[in-house]
């Protein structure tokens, strides 16, 4: 089990606001309260779409999505004030790891946003940054392509990464934060149960 308590000590080092939320109903209300009245973009999340995030936020926020509003919503969301994403894996050090294929996804969590919200469930966490990029290669990578029906050879099993040269292929870029990009606040959301893959 992760030591939530050295998570949020070496993440506020590394320069990162954290809240630490026991459930994902408690993390869903805080962000409804903390983003008012922006335009606002998700990454593809399993996490956010678990949390019921998208129907709260819009009801008083633009919000874009593409898992709700289609591809063609991509070019926008990179221009929204707010993006909130989730990591594929977090170590207790600090370092996050996303793992993506189209790359909207982590390039918006490098640049472009006044704030970046990162919310993080507690089996998301490892002990060192080896363990995270493995856990992303070998845990979230296969068990998304199977979500997504690829015909991979990760999703057949989800039992782990082929480095396979597939079309369908999801894993294509890596991005390993050491810390928040300069030109955007990051918070990163704890919260104390599952989420996501």
């Amino acid at each position: 089990m992760a030591d939530f308590s050295r998570v949020e000590k070496n993440l506020k080092t590394r320069g990162y606001t954290v809240t630490v939320c026991e459930t994902k109903e408690e993390a869903a209300a805080y962000l409804n309260g903390a983003i008012d009245g922006v335009s606002v973009a998700f990454g593809g999340s399993r996490t956010l779409k678990d949390m019921g995030l998208y129907d709260m936020l819009k009801a008083h926020n633009k919000v874009i999505w593409h898992w709700e509003d289609g591809p063609g919503a991509l070019p926008e969301a990179m221009q929204t004030d707010v993006y909130v994403s989730s990591v594929n894996a977090m170590a207790e050090t600090g370092e996050s790891v996303n793992i993506d294929g189209n790359g909207n996804r982590v390039s918006a969590t490098l640049f472009g946003h006044k704030k970046v919200y990162l919310v993080v469930g507690a089996n998301k966490l490892t002990e060192t940054l080896e363990d995270a990029v493995w856990r992303a290669r070998n845990v979230a990578g296969p068990i998304r392509a199977q979500q997504m029906g690829k015909k991979t050879p990760c999703a057949l099993k989800a039992d782990r990464c082929y480095d396979c040269r597939s079309p369908e292929r999801i894993c294509r870029g890596m991005v390993v934060l050491m810390g928040p990009m300069m030109n955007a606040e990051t918070e990163v959301i704890l919260v104390h149960e599952e989420l996501g893959c």
